[in-house]
């Protein structure tokens, strides 16, 4: 059995599982009680920092599956773990791997619920990813946040990360853990600051500070293509901007 080390599936079963886990998340996952499918949710902290992201999956006539990062399971187990209290839930690892593709999809894939670019997902006991495919590329060219790079730990506000253009987040669910700041920043706060596409003349490592006449302005991410990904603030993103020895400027329009 081939499996795939970059994501770590688990089974969440219990009469209270879907219960549980929508009081917790960014996105309502109702839709998943009536039929096949996917949706990508973020895990926050009371005060509306992420956590963690993770794909919630109904296959047909199968338990919910939790496919997640794997540096970001144990973790993300141990808060579950916490919250569960006395609800009927019981969470175990999936004999499972996760394939990957943007070509026909296999029989039993689901469409990728973030962009369409992102293609599709199967569950099963191999991996049958499709080869060959520059993922960074992809998400370099939608400005698609991934795990532990663009999405960090205690530091990103979902909603500066693009959660709502790729569908990761609902404002008409309910209670959520960190909803409350979530909708502060939706409806009463202008966005000063975000993921965006750049354009880089050069290179430099994920994570370079990017400066703009010498005051911080952001930090770069993946590049790919002479593109990246940077988180920046809006109002110094005008001026001539530097990360390390590459010249970063705003791309103009930014991708939908």
């Amino acid at each position: 059995m081939t499996q795939n080390p970059a994501r770590t599936v688990w089974t969440m079963t219990g009469k209270d599982a879907q219960t549980f886990l929508q009081g917790l998340v960014s996105n309502d996952l109702r839709p998943l009680e009536t039929a096949p499918g996917i949706i990508w949710a973020a895990l926050l902290t009371p005060q509306g920092k992420y956590l963690a992201d993770f794909l919630v999956v109904r296959l047909p006539d199968g338990p919910l599956l939790i496919d997640i990062a794997t540096p970001l399971a144990p973790d993300t187990l141990r808060r579950l773990t916490m919250y569960r209290l006395r609800a009927d839930v019981q969470i175990a690892p999936a004999a499972l791997t996760v394939s990957r593709g943007i070509g026909d999809a296999p029989e039993g894939a689901l469409p990728d619920p973030r962009h369409p670019a992102l293609g599709w997902r199967l569950y099963g006991p191999e991996d049958r990813s499709e080869a060959g495919i520059d993922w960074d590329e992809i998400r370099v060219r939608h400005v698609i946040p991934e795990s532990g790079i663009e999405l960090v730990p205690d530091d990103t506000y979902i909603l500066e990360a693009g959660f709502e253009r790729l569908h990761g987040v609902d404002f008409r669910k309910g209670c959520y853990v960190g909803q409350e700041v979530t909708a502060r920043m939706k409806h009463k706060t202008e966005r000063r600051k975000g993921l965006v596409q750049v354009v880089v003349d050069g290179a430099a490592p994920v994570g370079t500070e990017i400066l703009a006449d010498g005051k911080a302005a952001g930090t770069l991410f993946t590049q790919a293509d002479g593109h990246g990904i940077a988180y920046l603030r809006f109002d110094r993103a005008a001026q001539p901007l530097q990360a390390g020895s590459a010249r970063v400027s705003l791309t103009e329009p930014q991708p939908d």
